[in-house]
């Protein structure tokens, strides 16, 4: 008689620690679109957000958000972002959850 196996709990992969934050971000598509989205949580090394659009799993993508003074502790920096879209979730009609491993960043001066 075989023993019913035991679901293993899902390991914790994230080696960075990520922040539940709703900031405001501009996303930039490949084809050259700019969409408004809202962040679900950031970390040093990736993002999650909602938009009301999907993009494909494996897409590079661009966008600019700025970190509040309560994470920089001095003023509010605004950051662009590259990177590739590593997952994609239909929320509901209307709100995609996407999720971008952060390549590359730059501090952008304010104007």
């Amino acid at each position: 008689m075989e023993t019913p196996s035991i679901a293993e709990p899902k390991r914790e992969q994230r080696t960075t620690r990520r922040f539940a934050l709703r900031l405001p971000l501009t996303v930039k598509f490949p084809e050259g679109d700019h969409k408004e989205a809202q962040t679900r949580d950031v970390s040093a090394r990736g993002i999650s957000f909602y938009i009301d659009s999907s993009i494909a799993e494996g897409s590079p993508i661009e966008f600019t958000l700025t970190l509040p003074p309560e994470i920089t502790l001095t003023e509010s920096i605004r950051v662009h972002c590259t990177g590739k879209v590593v997952r994609v979730e239909q929320q509901q009609p209307g709100r995609v959850g996407i999720a971008a491993v952060i390549e590359r960043y730059e501090f952008l001066a304010e104007s």
